[in-house]
């Protein structure tokens, strides 16, 4: 089976992260501020280390970072996978 993302990517959401924070007028620092109100403690550091794929996400930080952007977590996954 063929690697989804190559080994210098650490996850496949970044971009749409920060697309969807970028399109809702949100800061990284605003970002994780919402994520720990849900006890999901990302630090603004580590969401642009997510944003820039230097980072993994687990599936818990997946499902927070869905809620808080308002899309399902399906959408945060680039489209082109299908």
């Amino acid at each position: 089976m063929a690697r989804l993302i190559d080994r210098s990517e650490k996850n496949l959401v970044g971009d749409r992260v920060r697309e969807l924070r970028v399109r809702r007028g949100m800061s990284q620092q605003i970002l994780s501020n919402r994520l720990e109100t849900m006890a999901i403690y990302i630090c603004r550091g580590s969401i642009s280390r997510i944003e820039d794929k230097s980072r993994t996400v687990t599936d818990i930080e997946l499902f927070g970072l869905s809620q808080v952007l308002g899309v399902s977590i399906s959408d945060l996954f680039p489209s082109n996978l299908a």
